[in-house]
């Protein structure tokens, strides 16, 4: 166990020195989460019942002494847009959307140069002039306005820096620079306000320029006293950064000229043991996480979790952490930030937005939604359970709805639930409607989740956090009426979901806890697991959101990259300085999305190396295969051969001896088990749709000539009636599919040019003199195949396009709207036909034949294939070419030769002993 934590230490300081004025002590820490942890430490140092000292976090303490209240970020960014307004000429004003892309990033340089007590007319005047320089070279002639404009907004920073600063202190509100700024005008009242009180400052390292006036000022007045978690390893190594900041204090403060620093420890140099583990991606280092705690409770059932800590340098692992760790996890604590970008409940408003925003700018009178944004929304996991939608999506998918009215979307659910009614309610009424009704359903949402169920809990922090920003949004929208168009509330949404966090605050005192690095300040853990240890997450590298360049900043003694990389270090190290057990994870990978090199950090350990640290290193990688893939081979059971007899009996069709021939598995799954293809909606034409749009078209167009021979004037007929048919055809296959638009109108011309060539070519052919007599369109034939090898009779049953008697001989023809040419129908040897897929055409002409065979009366017969793509070949017969004899007609030969082949295909298919093997 770990001897003596840090906050131990001050508990025990509190009860020494400060026992007798416990009550008029307050205890400042970096942040709130300490303020638990160092009361428990106080309640097992104290026999007695006690009045606990104050405790407060920096932030509070600075705003009691400004008297200002802390505005959030949101609140800030329209404050500071109303004062943008007031001293920007009407017509160089921004909309709001654009203000907030470059307002931010200043916000952040007032709030530096507020910290830091610089004048800010001196900083901002500095930039202006850093960017005439630049111009210099520019002559006034050819100077353009928007060079102009740009010059002007440098030279306006001055002012909105003052005006910004006035107007909130006028309101009593303030952001965190303005506050300290404030604080240290305040800091004389405030000392002589105070008189009884003490503050003790403890587990500080950076401090801002004002935080270093303040605490100077109350010890330097024996108001305050301050103690430092350092240790020796950092503090006396003039080039460590985990010291950077705590050296300087103690070089520089005047109070250290006659006082001890206090304390110096030396803790970090003590046993410990480094696992330092690199695996691929993120996912990666969750399941690892999560094996470590399983190893720990396997090792001692009876340990508790509570002095363990999984230390995020993501935010983005925590989902997948949480569903890596074992269920014998009892309790757990999450206290982090989590961005409102990854939130489930603001990713569906997201979708919300871009339903409703695509609908309007669709038409607005109209209201037509878009099938996939309406099923983005209706598949979302924080709906679909709620919203009883399943028949709806079906109906959706089913009929083909691309593009569906408001008043459609209603009438297919006649009877919607609260959840969809709310989703799907108009957005005409304005910003501050839209805002009340996107309230309203994330309280449907939160109502609708469990709160036994610890994964629904934490989905509820996610929409109580989106739920908070919709309602501060009324807010403010309710004093800036005069932004009220739905694109700009969308745009300032995306702006404000930046500044939104999800704050997880659990049980801090009990089992495991989840944390970033920020949370982990002033508090020590027996076990440390630490994720994202790579270069530019852990530390998070340079990064440079800010106006003023690095050198400036430098000149000014504002921090830069080398004080926020010191930070991190800091905080790394303290988290390694009284732990025992260390897991260092990182990830390996050097390429992708969330790539990265080793940490320094993790660099730095092992060449500065402590004699009493145990460091190992492995590398874990998932565990693959000798083979990438395994084929998938499934035994005949009785049930599959009960299946088969079926099949054998109700029909083999000519496809599914092909599909068999493609691939076994797809045979088995499509005929034996009958599992067909999820249904979605064919937002644009399909070539099988589109074929049987051909199909069907000129089976509507041939009919009546059944059993009649076609004459010239039939088919100039046809002709005039090939508009109305194929269209009449679209519809009933295409269901409620828009067909006048885009590809879709370009495959109802293909459609309509098909079927005009075919006409054209038939024409000719009568011309010709040819005799065409329609005998059969789309007609069911059935031949039974009855063979010694075969276990049972085998019915070979297929639907044939068409049949016709043409100058006295039978015709079967099979349409094809792919390219089809003379080599696809040629073959040159029967051995193997039933091997080879490129055959499938055949097998299907030579079946038909087969089936037909009885009903010839004799005559003889050809069969092929008319191909749409290559029309000016006509028909395209099968033939078998041994040497130079080439034969067309289908004799008891050809047909004997087939039978024998396709009995070597059903004898695979129907043998108990032969399993189904997939083709890879």
């Amino acid at each position: 166990m770990i001897n003596s934590t840090f906050l131990d230490k001050i508990a025990q300081i509190l009860i020494e020195k400060y026992s007798a004025e416990l009550v008029n002590t307050i205890v400042v820490l970096p942040n709130k989460r300490a303020k638990i942890f160092l009361i428990e430490a106080l309640k097992k140092q104290v026999p007695n019942t006690i009045l606990a000292p104050n405790v407060i976090s920096v932030e509070d303490f600075i705003q009691d002494v400004a008297s200002i209240r802390a505005v959030d970020p949101i609140e800030l960014l329209f404050e500071f847009y109303e004062v943008y307004l007031s001293v920007t000429e009407k017509g160089s004003q921004q909309s709001f959307e654009l203000f907030a892309n470059w307002a931010k990033t200043l916000l952040q340089d007032f709030n530096e140069i507020d910290r830091y007590l610089l004048d800010p007319t001196h900083v901002l005047s500095y930039l202006k002039d850093i960017e005439d320089i630049k111009r210099w070279g520019i002559e006034v002639e050819n100077k353009t306005k928007l060079l102009e404009n740009y010059i002007d907004f440098w030279k306006l920073l001055p002012h909105y820096y003052q005006s910004l600063y006035q107007h909130l202190l006028n309101k009593g509100i303030g952001y965190q620079g303005l506050i300290y700024r404030e604080a240290v005008e305040n800091l004389n009242h405030f000392s002589n306000s105070i008189t009884g009180k003490q503050f003790v400052f403890a587990g500080f390292n950076a401090l801002n320029a004002s935080e270093e006036k303040i605490i100077q000022h109350l010890i330097a007045n024996d108001q305050a006293k301050i103690y430092w978690d350092s240790d020796k390893t950092f503090l006396n190594d003039p080039y460590h950064d985990a010291g950077l900041f705590l050296r300087r204090f103690k070089e520089n403060w005047k109070h250290y000229k006659s006082n001890p620093f206090e304390w110096i420890v030396d803790d970090f140099s003590q046993t410990k043991n480094i696992q330092i583990i690199g695996t691929a991606k993120s996912i990666g280092q969750a399941k690892i996480s999560g094996s470590i705690i399983e190893k720990i409770i396997d090792d001692n059932p009876m340990t508790s979790l509570d002095k363990v800590a999984i230390v995020l340098g993501e935010e983005n692992l925590l989902v997948p952490l949480l569903y890596s760790l074992p269920s014998t996890v009892g309790a757990l604590n999450i206290t982090m930030g989590y961005s409102g970008k990854n939130n489930p409940a603001q990713i569906l408003i997201a979708k919300l937005f871009k339903m409703h925003t695509n609908a309007l700018s669709r038409n607005a009178k109209s209201y037509v939604l878009y099938y996939k944004d309406v099923l983005d929304i209706l598949t979302h996991p924080l709906v679909e359970p709620y919203a009883q939608t399943t028949a709806l999506v079906d109906v959706i998918n089913k009929n083909n709805y691309t593009f569906i009215s408001h008043q459609k979307m209603m009438e297919l659910n006649a009877n919607p639930t609260d959840l969809f009614a709310l989703l799907f309610q108009k957005w005409e009424d304005g910003s501050i409607a839209v805002l009340q009704t996107v309230s309203r359903l994330l309280l449907t949402i939160k109502n609708n989740l469990n709160n036994d169920n610890e994964e629904e809990k934490i989905t509820k922090a996610f929409v109580f956090a989106i739920f908070k920003i919709i309602n501060k949004l009324i807010n403010y929208y309710s004093k800036h009426q005069h932004i009220d168009k739905i694109e700009t509330l969308h745009a300032i949404y995306k702006q404000v979901i930046d500044l939104a966090e999800v704050s997880f605050e659990g049980e801090p005192l009990n089992g495991l806890q989840i944390m970033g690095v920020l949370e982990s300040r002033v508090l020590d853990f027996e076990t440390v697991i630490v994720t994202s240890m790579n270069e530019g997450k852990f530390p998070a590298g340079k990064s440079q959101n800010s106006f003023i360049p690095y050198d400036v900043k430098r000149e000014l003694g504002l921090p830069t990259f080398k004080e926020k990389d010191a930070i991190y270090t800091y905080h790394f190290y303290h988290l390694l300085q009284r732990a025992k057990n260390i897991y260092l994870l990182y990830n390996t990978e050097s390429e992708g999305l969330d790539a990265g090199e080793k940490s320094r950090f993790i660099t730095q350990l092992e060449v500065e190396k402590q004699p009493n640290h145990n460091l190992s290193h492995e590398i874990y990688n998932a565990i693959l295969p000798e083979t990438a893939y395994k084929p998938m081979i499934i035994e005949k059971s009785p049930a599959v051969m009960g299946r088969l007899k079926k099949i054998a009996e109700e029909g083999f069709s000519p496809s599914a001896l092909t599909s068999y021939i493609r691939n076994p598995i797809q045979f088995y799954f499509q005929k034996i088990l009958r599992i067909r293809e999820v249904e979605e909606v064919e937002e644009n034409i399909a070539l099988n749709t589109l074929g049987t749009i051909i199909h069907e078209t000129l089976l509507a167009l041939y009919t009546p000539f059944i059993g009649k021979f076609i004459s010239e004037s039939d088919i100039e007929n046809c002709f005039k009636l090939i508009d109305a048919e194929v269209l009449k055809q679209f519809k009933i296959v295409y269901k409620e599919g828009e067909i006048k638009k885009g590809r879709n109108l370009l495959a109802f011309e293909v459609a309509k040019r098909n079927v005009f060539n075919f006409l054209k070519v038939e024409l000719e052919s009568i011309k010709e003199g040819d005799a065409i007599k329609i005998i059969a369109l789309e007609q069911t034939f059935q031949r039974e195949l009855k063979h010694r090898d075969l276990p049972f009779p085998v019915l070979i049953k297929g639907n044939v396009d068409r049949i016709e008697e043409r100058n006295g001989n039978i015709r079967i023809i099979d349409y094809k709207t792919g390219k089809v040419d003379k080599a696809n129908v040629t073959l040159k040897t029967w051995n193997g036909l039933t091997q080879e897929l490129k055959n499938d055409k055949i097998i299907q002409v030579l079946a038909y034949a087969f089936m037909y065979e009885n009903e010839a009366n004799g005559k003889p017969i050809e069969a092929g294939i008319i191909s749409f793509k290559n029309l000016k070949s006509g028909f395209l017969p099968f033939n078998f070419k041994e040497d130079k004899d080439v034969q067309q007609m289908i004799n008891d030969e050809m047909m004997a030769n087939y039978l024998e082949q396709i009995v070597l295909l059903l004898k695979e298919i129907l043998y108990e002993t032969i399993p189904f093997e997939e083709k890879v």
